[in-house]
């Protein structure tokens, strides 16, 4: 196996569209509809990385990056938004909650797999911190630009 990946996501479609894909690749992959429980997987199956919604009902997808965040048992767990939240608001607050990565939906399913290779890379972690810095840096530059259109 190639890792475990854990897929938060309301939509049934979307998870089902993730794990065949990622099935595909070599992954085992578990499968949340809510937050709840997604932080329940996260601490009882520790999976190798964490595909994330921000849009759920019940718990959404920040306040799940923030308790992961807290908890020690899965705060080394890289976790990559997979949302259709694009505002610059949000990928702000993404990067500057330390997501590894920020994905838009629609996406291509077929880059799951490449996508999920590239986040369970070994990474310098003072490196990760200057590339999120950098992203927030330009996210806030797009957002003055467009304020002053």
């Amino acid at each position: 196996m190639a890792g475990k990946v854990l897929v938060v996501d309301d939509e049934e479609g979307i998870r089902v569209l993730c794990r065949v894909n990622l099935e595909l690749g070599g992954y085992e992959v578990l499968e949340a509809a809510d937050g709840f429980a997604a932080l329940e997987l996260a601490r009882a199956k520790r999976p190798d990385l964490i595909f994330l919604d921000i849009m759920m009902p019940r718990m959404d997808g920040w306040e799940v990056l923030e308790q992961l965040k807290e908890d020690p048992t899965t705060a080394s767990i890289p976790v990559v938004l997979l949302t259709a939240r694009t505002s610059e608001e949000d990928q702000i607050r993404g990067w500057g909650e330390g997501i590894l990565e920020y994905l838009s939906k629609p996406f291509n399913p077929q880059r799951l797999v490449e996508w999920a290779e590239q986040a369970l890379t070994p990474r310098d972690p003072q490196a990760e911190d200057e590339r999120r810095k950098r992203a927030v840096e330009q996210l806030r530059l797009l957002k003055e630009l467009r304020r002053q259109q």
